[in-house]
């Protein structure tokens, strides 16, 4: 079956270049459309950000402005906000991301989908000048993409209000909750006057739900369809991982000759094969960067340390070839689509099976091939059992001594506490991957706990009606505007 969308939708869908949707935005798009909560779980480079971007755009473009609109006002004095006089927004949309690079990608691909239509995108997030990002936010703003702390502020400084907010969006809900936002986003969700429960649509997705995000889930999703795309925390089959043993004292050598097999000493403008290198620490970051930089090789390195300005730099001066090698810490491995990184190593492995999977998946994105390739020794013990299922998993060639290592270390942890050891990666529960509602049924747990079957909703198609012309102008009414604060300025900003 087919499921039409706005031929608006259709049209930027085309201009981005999308042929078809895929898995993830298959079986999630149509439950977003049927206005149901979510907690979606795929792959990294699975099309998550486009799979609830599509739908919301689309049901804005439908449904046009809420019949409720608060009385149109300018703040009238210090006391309300620092900057008085200045126009308070209510987006209807808000996804709330963990980090400012994932935001501002987010941002540049709802302003792709929204493109040739009135309705605005903005982005606020931490370690750039919230003067101007209020500046912006005064030409009207209908979605909003945001990091927890600069929505707070902005809130605190009167520029905004929730409580039209009917699509909240909580994009890498495990990084959030990792980056300590948890007491953020409950305000946010919970204290601010963000419509309750059954009054808005929540969507989180993510690669990866452990445990903690599928309790707090609980507290922010009403009656929600819980969607697992692929093996759950697992990697996509289309990057293939290497692990090879490498000595600490070794690691630089081997990562020239890496390097100098892949051709890029000297290399420029090589935007078609991209290297991205990950290590553990800002020191670390720093260091390999100069070394290499020293030997000759175009490279670039991020880190939560660098300004704004110097990560945006970086990350343009990556992503353009200049520098087809980037050096960077866990700030740029979750949810960052950067096309054509052909390989990626993880100099200094993490120290979690999560961050593994997440790094990986800057490669291999979205159906394209991709390399990883890990240094292994004997710090990274604790991974072997992780790696070999992750390996075996994706039917890859598995070292022989990585194996080895494994049954030793399983043959230790059952040894030093048999009776907690659970064999799995996410414990004897898996828990990160399944939906703890229906474990609760399993287990005889109450009807409120159980799993909620999803309705057989119909496929989306990216083959709607043809855009022609102004003709989608129509689907707007001539009130729907979104910067309700101002007399003189209709909703849309204009």
């Amino acid at each position: 079956l087919e499921m039409p969308l706005n031929e608006l939708v259709c049209f930027n869908i085309e201009m981005a270049g999308y042929k078809c949707p895929t898995p993830v935005q298959k079986h999630a798009m149509p439950i977003i459309l049927n206005k149901r909560d979510l907690m979606a779980c795929a792959q990294t480079g699975s099309g998550k950000t486009a799979a609830f971007l599509m739908p919301i755009l689309n049901q804005i473009f439908e449904e046009g402005p809420p019949k409720n609109i608060p009385v149109m006002f300018l703040q009238q004095s210090a006391s309300q906000t620092r900057y008085p006089g200045r126009m308070k927004q209510f987006p209807m949309a808000l996804v709330l991301s963990p980090t400012r690079e994932l935001a501002c990608q987010i941002y540049e691909e709802a302003c792709k989908f929204s493109y040739r239509s009135r309705v605005r995108p903005c982005v606020v997030y931490g370690g750039a000048d919230p003067v101007q990002q209020m500046k912006d936010l005064d030409r009207g703003c209908h979605l909003l993409v945001a990091t927890p702390g600069r929505l707070v502020d902005m809130i605190e400084r009167g520029k905004l209000s929730l409580e039209m907010v009917k699509y909240l969006v909580l994009d890498e809900a495990d990084r959030m909750l990792d980056m300590g936002f948890e007491p953020q986003i409950r305000r946010i969700v919970l204290e601010d006057n963000m419509p309750p429960l059954g009054k808005r649509q929540t969507l989180m997705f993510s690669a990866t739900f452990p445990k903690k995000v599928q309790e707090l889930a609980r507290n922010f999703l009403n009656n929600y369809i819980f969607l697992a795309v692929g093996r759950v925390g697992s990697t996509s089959e289309n990057i293939t991982q290497k692990v090879v043993w490498v000595d600490e004292h070794d690691k630089r050598s081997f990562l020239l000759d890496l390097l100098n097999a892949a051709g890029l000493k000297n290399a420029m403008n090589s935007r078609d094969s991209l290297t991205l290198t990950f290590v553990e620490t800002k020191k670390g970051a720093d260091a390999l960067e100069q070394f290499l930089s020293k030997e000759g090789y175009p490279v670039t390195s991020i880190h939560g340390d660098r300004s704004q300005k110097e990560r945006e730099e970086a990350l343009w001066s990556f992503r353009t070839g200049r520098t087809p090698i980037m050096v960077a810490t866990a700030v740029a491995a979750r949810g960052l689509d950067i096309p054509n990184v052909k390989h990626v190593i993880n100099f200094d492995l993490p120290s979690d099976v999560e961050e593994y999977v997440h790094r990986i998946g800057r490669t291999g994105r979205v159906g394209n091939l991709g390399l990883a390739t890990s240094f292994f020794n004997e710090k990274n013990r604790n991974m072997a059992m992780d790696l070999v299922e992750l390996i075996t998993e994706t039917r890859q060639e598995l070292p022989e001594w990585l194996s080895v290592l494994a049954k030793e270390v399983q043959l230790e942890h059952r040894s030093s506490n048999p009776r907690k050891y659970g064999g799995r990666r996410y414990g004897a529960g898996g828990f990160g991957s399944r939906d703890y509602r229906q474990i609760g049924r399993e287990r005889g747990g109450s009807n409120a706990n159980r799993s909620v079957p999803p309705p057989n909703f119909p496929s989306p198609t990216f083959a709607a009606a043809p855009y022609a012309g102004n003709h989608f102008m129509n689907t707007y009414r001539n009130n729907y505007g979104g910067n309700y604060a101002a007399p003189a300025t209709d909703w849309w900003g204009n």
